[in-house]
């Protein structure tokens, strides 16, 4: 498989789903699988947090029970369908050894549930990730060997993990962190950037 299929098939297109693969993926999945399938099929995607529909009838003396299978309608048949479609395009998103420790899940709502009991956790999980990836941008430098571009890909994936996780910066501490990363050799021009007035902050993420 070349690196841009083997991208693909871990990032995702617009044809092929995203696929989680770790717990430190999760935010960027999540992100992007709701994406995927609000462009694929809304009604998907309200099935997930709707939750399953009982397809039900009401007896004569009123008694509401469960409709047997050969008396759906078109209209019930259809309902099932985008229960089963929701669960299996969220299963579906799911790497094998991910997918394997969530079978109990019978409906999309739960297993969407349960994955982000999972992954996000409580509060002190989440401030725990906050402060974790402020750390980790506080800390931000150039790593010797380091191209231009593999510095920008790292500062956007940083940043965009911060935005994901809702750690709060503002345009002006990206832009200021960026340029104090840069190698030595940059720092003339690092220095005309910030006296232009002109110069708008970056953003990322």
């Amino acid at each position: 498989m070349s690196a841009h299929h083997e991208l693909d098939a871990i990032m995702g297109t617009t044809t092929r789903i995203h696929r989680l693969l770790s717990a430190e993926g999760f935010p960027e999945w999540k992100y992007r699988i709701e994406k995927y399938i609000k462009m694929k099929d809304f009604k998907i995607w309200r099935s997930i947090l709707r939750g399953p529909i009982r397809i039900t009838t009401t007896l004569e003396d009123g008694t509401i029970i469960d409709k047997q299978v050969e008396n759906y309608t078109d209209d019930d048949f259809e309902r099932v369908e985008e229960q089963e479609k929701a669960l299996a395009t969220l299963t579906m998103s799911l790497s094998l050894e991910i997918a394997q420790g969530f079978h109990e899940y019978t409906s999309a709502k739960a297993l969407w549930e349960a994955l982000i009991e999972v992954y996000e956790g409580n509060e002190d999980m989440k401030q725990s990730r906050q402060d974790m990836l402020r750390q980790k941008f506080n800390m931000f430098n150039y790593v010797l060997g380091d191209t231009l571009e593999n510095q920008l890909q790292r500062f956007i994936t940083l940043t965009t993990e911060m935005s994901s996780a809702g750690v709060m910066v503002t345009k002006s501490e990206i832009n200021k962190k960026l340029l104090n990363s840069l190698r030595k050799y940059w720092d003339m021009n690092v220095s005309v950037i910030k006296k232009d007035q002109r110069f708008e902050p970056f953003e990322f993420g």
